[in-house]
This record gives structure tokens, sequence and C-alpha cells, in this order.
């Protein structure tokens, strides 16, 4: 399977989200070797974001939390759909970022992406 299979099918209709951001909130014990956003600071992160989006008025634009997003080693992430562009966050300044580059600006936030690479 090297090429990429659409699971959208022809009469979907359009996202009722312009952006739906899920934010990693996933926590695993201390020590555990992989790590965990919220061990990272993710929910205050994803509170942050909550309330900065409703701030800008970004309209169509949800946050959510989220359980494992299986990328804890690069966390604390979060990804963006429909688009599927994935950030590591781990400032307040990077969720302005986010925001400001991506949400409001259309653009991306390079600085913050993460690789798309899947194993």
């Amino acid at each position: 399977m090297d090429e990429m299979v659409s699971l959208a099918a022809q009469d979907d209709p359009e996202p009722y989200f312009d952006a739906h951001i899920f934010v990693c909130c996933n926590r695993r014990p201390d020590g555990h070797k992989r790590g965990s956003c919220a061990a990272k600071g993710s929910e205050a992160l994803r509170d942050y974001m909550k309330a900065r989006v409703k701030e800008a008025g970004i309209p169509h634009a949800r946050v959510n939390m989220a359980g494992c997003l299986d990328r804890c080693e690069e966390g604390p992430c979060l990804v963006i759909y429909p688009a599927g562009v994935w950030y590591r966050i781990e400032t307040r300044a990077d969720v302005d970022a986010v925001i400001e580059q991506h949400l409001a600006g259309g653009g991306r936030a390079e600085a913050l992406r993460l690789p798309p690479e899947r194993s």
C-alpha cells in the first residue's frame, strides 16, 4: 500500500468546522518511557487555546481535548483537521503562533510543525 487511500466519499458533506483542533491531553504514569502530553502541560495549553480562539473571534473553529494521539515523544502536540497539520506546542507563545499564523492567517506556523511521516 504505497499510495494514500482517501476515506472521503464523493457525496460526503462539507466539514462541520473549518478548523477542528485536537490537543492531546493524555496522561500516563510519571516516569513512563514515552512520557505524555498532559505531564508536559498540554491541559493548560488547551484551555488557553480554547479561550484565545474564542477571544480572537475565529469562526467555525473548535478546540477539543483528545486522548493519546500517539506522538508522545514529540508532544505536547495538537492536530488541526481537516488539513491534518500537526504542531508541537510547549508555551502560550506557541499557541498564539498557531492561532495567528494558521487559524487567523491561513498559513502555517512552520517553526512548530511536526513532520507528517508515519512509520
